[in-house]
């Protein structure tokens, strides 16, 4: 089969598609998957040169989320929902390939309002961004919103969360052109670009003195949102895609009377099991209903040209989810 595969460390653009590269084997509570699509994220870049958490051995086939279909001839575990030739999305280690072996605790029914391309981002950037603004910042109608990064892939899903749970949502970009997309595409009310300096004052001006109540953040961008903030608000530490972890002024969370609140859903499935799908039967009625609405990319990347998907997104060129398509949903056969 087709596959990206890792069998030295080193970056993304000296690796070529493999196209003879056996099938993986389902292992104890795995079933087989036909990827469709598979969502680019910016841990690959660094997982590939060996600079991100988590580290398969050498060697591996990259990629991580995905939307499918249970092969044909896939074993089916004792008590598995689903047979073959159900659409499926999920996670797995191996996903830029033809074929994965998926953990079947990492896969959930793809509803038939979602499209492989849509499905192929929602596993880890939707339940980021709900239990964010659900479980942890408990967002009120009529609150005012700060998403940073609106247009990316956790911001655009916060954007269309936090509108469906009646805030006021202001979107933060570092262009006017990502600030229209968050706008256009998730719903925003308002935008403010924060390449420009005293971005902040914008806020305040629109939400008349106050400053927001919530900041959602997964830029690295928690101290300059500070200066905008409500009393009482809370910041959300999604992450730190600008590169730098930030040290914040504790005497300004004292003084401010707010919170800073962490969100690390990986570990949900460790600590707080539960949760995990709660979350979900939640989000998947919202997909359902259709009141939001998965946002990928324009371009859609064929796995061929994965290492193209990649760049864009070290150039920071992408908006939504970026995509790879690896079978086309008209043609494939069970």
């Amino acid at each position: 089969m087709r596959a990206f595969v890792v069998s030295e460390l080193k970056h993304h653009s000296e690796i070529p598609v493999s196209s003879n590269v056996p099938e993986p084997k389902a292992g104890r509570g795995q079933v087989l998957v036909d990827v469709y699509s598979a969502g680019l994220n910016f841990f690959d870049i660094l997982q590939t040169q060996g600079k991100y958490q988590i580290k398969p051995p050498l060697p591996f086939v990259l990629g991580t989320e995905f939307a499918g279909r249970i092969s044909k001839g896939s074993p089916i575990p004792e008590g598995c929902p689903f047979k073959p030739g159900d659409r499926v999305f999920g996670a797995g280690q191996g996903t830029y390939a033809d074929k994965v072996a998926v953990d079947l605790e990492r896969l959930l029914p793809l509803p038939d309002s979602i499209t492989y391309d849509q499905g192929a981002g929602l596993y880890i950037t939707w339940p980021t961004s709900y239990e964010a603004l659900v479980g942890r910042a408990e967002l009120k109608p009529g609150e005012w919103v700060l998403v940073t990064a609106a247009a990316g892939g956790v911001g655009i899903a916060a954007v269309q969360l936090a509108k469906v749970l009646g805030a006021k949502v202001i979107a933060a970009a570092g262009s006017d052109a990502k600030i229209d997309i968050a706008k256009r595409h998730g719903g925003a009310d308002h935008g403010v670009n924060y390449s420009k300096p005293g971005w902040q004052k914008d806020v305040l001006k629109l939400t008349n003195g106050k400053g927001v109540d919530v900041i959602y953040d997964p830029v690295g961008l928690i101290n300059d949102s500070l200066k905008c903030i409500a009393w009482k608000g809370r910041a959300l530490v999604i992450g730190f895609a600008a590169g730098t972890i930030e040290k914040v002024p504790m005497n300004l969370v004292l003084l401010k009377n707010i919170s800073l609140v962490g969100l690390h859903w990986g570990a949900y499935s460790k600590f707080e099991r539960d949760r995990v799908p709660v979350v979900w039967k939640e989000l998947l009625a919202l997909f359902s209903s259709g009141k939001v609405k998965p946002v990928t990319y324009t371009q859609v990347f064929p796995l061929e040209k994965l290492s193209d998907g990649l760049a864009a997104i070290e150039r920071r060129e992408t908006w939504g989810k970026a995509i790879v398509r690896v079978r086309d949903e008209t043609n494939a056969k069970l």
